[in-house]
């Protein structure tokens, strides 16, 4: 069975739709990004799923329950990380872990949870001496104490620096080889493409696109970069036709293709055949903030409302 079933969600407000027929599907044990632009309906689907609110239309079904009428059952087997959550500043977090701890039957140990989230050296600092950084990963540690069958992260790794920041993908890349699944929004792409095993943009409420990054550049076409040195006594001219677009940087030639394959054996068929060798021969497949943006201003052109 699924873990996450999600069929025609709609939520209005005022005038507005912020999620508009909206399908989705996570399967155990799978870790899903949602990406879209502010506004998209990202924040308002999640908190639906989490039970927080209650839809106009549609079903949702979390781990085979119904978040807005689990209760305690629920809460029981969820995860939630808050993009932003407030603490009592005169605890410590080794007090508030252990207190958050007694919410759940069958709780992580609260020193496991300390070292999986980095916090060894402030576990017995009062929580107003942490900096943001450090604040952000005991949200981590209260999300992960209940040892959750299904975790949401919302933005679990904003104002980290690089080294806590791969610290903290360490962590969901254990917590998924431990079973959990999870749904995280971001807006850092690099975050999406090393963690999720699935990626879902959405847009004016809607899913726009779903898949792994690399059947996502598929389908949307997204051109791969091919660039060299031009060579020595060689001009913009003399090159062969290849690509969609070919432009010239200084010595550096790129071209933006969607035939990568035959436009590279083009190329270097015209180089041996003229004695040149391509210096600094490199192609870059699409990246995942490629394909996103392509996909989100395809979407808007097509003329989505909000």
């Amino acid at each position: 069975m699924a873990a996450v079933v999600v069929e025609g969600l709609r939520k209005v407000y005022g005038s507005v739709a912020a999620v508009d027929g909206l399908d989705l599907v996570i399967e155990p044990h799978e870790v899903v990004a949602l990406l879209g632009p502010n506004g998209a309906g990202k924040t308002t689907t999640v908190e639906i799923l989490e039970g927080y609110r209650k839809p106009d239309a549609g079903s949702v079904s979390v781990l085979g329950m119904d978040p807005l009428t689990g209760g305690r059952a629920y809460r029981e087997r969820i995860g939630v990380v808050l993009q932003e959550a407030g603490f009592e500043e005169q605890f410590t977090p080794r007090e508030l872990i252990r207190l958050h701890a007694g919410y759940y039957p069958r709780p992580r140990a609260v020193e496991e949870v300390i070292g999986l989230v980095g916090l060894d050296e402030k576990a017995d600092s009062k929580v107003k001496t942490l900096s943001g950084g450090q604040r952000r990963r005991l949200d981590l540690a209260l999300g992960i104490v209940g040892d959750p069958e299904m975790l949401f992260l919302d933005e679990p790794t904003t104002g980290f620096d690089p080294s806590a920041r791969r610290r903290a993908w360490e962590l969901v890349d254990r917590l998924r080889d431990l079973g959990t699944t999870i749904l995280l929004t971001t807006h850092y792409l690099d975050e999406a493409q090393h963690l999720a095993d699935r990626v879902v943009v959405i847009d004016h409420g809607k899913v726009i696109a779903s898949g792994t990054p690399e059947a996502l550049a598929a389908e949307s076409g997204a051109a791969t970069v091919v660039s060299f040195r031009l060579p020595a006594g060689v001009s913009e001219d003399d090159l062969p036709q290849v690509g969609d677009d070919v432009g010239v940087a200084g010595a550096i030639v790129e071209v933006r293709t969607r035939a990568a394959t035959a436009d590279v054996n083009a190329l270097t068929a015209w180089a041996l055949a003229r004695g040149l060798e391509l210096e600094g021969l490199t192609l870059a497949r699409p990246s995942l903030e490629d394909v996103y943006l392509d996909l989100i201003g395809a979407n808007d052109e097509a003329g989505g409302a909000e």
